[in-house]
């Protein structure tokens, strides 16, 4: 692939530019060319070979810019990977839901990664290639942290990713989640209300927003958990969760908001535990009322072995 660089382009520093002309690639995929050398520079008016290119470059008006990507790199469009297990609950001729395996991220963060549930979707339906929010999530209409198990749903057609994606916009695509946390003085029941921002010293985090500074600070977005205890067993309580429009890490920042971080979620402040090397969440619940475009559906997913032996289930 052969980019000239044009006098608007001019000044920028070269990854950054690969960055803006090919955004499926990524700050990490656009460092990994320039580290493997595959980004050349050819002068202008010059011809052969060029010279190597360092991330720090910067562009000069006229110049072409070699850069050794497939299109399908460039665009970060998960890669079909037949090898990666994919354990299908319920299909359909316009959706399927399965049910994603804690370890195993939803979708690929950097071009040509392999190994998540996306890659394993596309190469069991390679409709939903093009489908979804963007190539490298085909067919997603939503995704779990990588340490979460349970449900996912995806789409077959275009039709039904809108319909889906609206529903869950508003609030009609009923998520439910199981949750481990230690027995406390949580109430039975009820709803945490408190706006979450990105962490402004962690990257990995996000930040509960509780003291009415925080919100003026870091302009954090509206999020609600409602939840229930299921039962409790010996130092742990089983409850459910229900965030119909989740934030990232939504659930984990607002027990932890409460104290009551989840059992294994060292990152918010959860105690570790023996036989446990995620944090305790569990998406066991999907259902959809139906529309005109999608019918109904209720998709159920029992608890994990390593959350079940917590709570005297396995």
């Amino acid at each position: 692939m052969k980019i000239t660089i044009t006098e608007l382009d001019a000044g920028t520093r070269l990854d950054k530019l690969l960055v803006q002309l090919l955004p499926g690639l990524g700050r990490a995929g656009a460092k990994r060319l320039f580290s493997e050398g595959r980004v050349r520079v050819h002068g202008v008016g010059k011809s052969g070979a060029g010279r190597r290119a360092a991330k720090g470059d910067v562009a000069a008006a006229g110049e072409v810019l070699e850069v050794d990507v497939d299109p399908a790199e460039a665009s970060g469009a998960a890669t079909p990977d037949p090898d990666v297990p994919l354990s299908v609950v319920l299909e359909r001729d316009d959706l399927v839901v399965v049910n994603k395996p804690a370890g195993m991220p939803t979708a690929p963060l950097d071009p040509g990664e392999r190994g998540t549930l996306a890659n394993a979707l596309v190469a069991r339906y390679p409709e939903m290639a093009h489908i979804g929010f963007s190539p490298r999530e085909p067919g997603l209409c939503h995704r779990l942290d990588t340490e979460t198990s349970g449900l996912v749903l995806a789409a077959r057609t275009a039709a039904a990713f809108a319909a889906l994606g609206a529903g869950l916009k508003e609030g009609r695509l009923d998520k439910r989640y199981l949750l481990i946390c230690q027995i406390g003085d949580l109430p039975e029941m009820g709803s945490i209300e408190v706006p979450l921002a990105p962490h402004p010293k962690d990257k990995k985090r996000v930040y509960p927003c509780i003291h009415p500074r925080d919100v003026a600070r870091y302009a954090p977005r509206p999020a609600a958990t409602m939840y229930k205890r299921v039962r409790q067993a010996g130092l742990w309580e089983l409850v459910e969760a229900r965030a119909p429009r989740a934030l990232r890490h939504q659930i984990r920042a607002h027990f932890a908001s409460v104290g009551h971080p989840l059992a294994g979620d060292v990152l918010y402040g959860g105690p570790q535990v023996e036989g446990l090397t995620r944090h305790a969440l569990h998406a066991h619940y999907i259902g959809w009322g139906g529309s005109d475009v999608v019918p109904a559906f209720v998709v159920t997913s029992p608890l994990p072995v390593d959350m079940a032996a917590l709570v005297g289930e396995a």
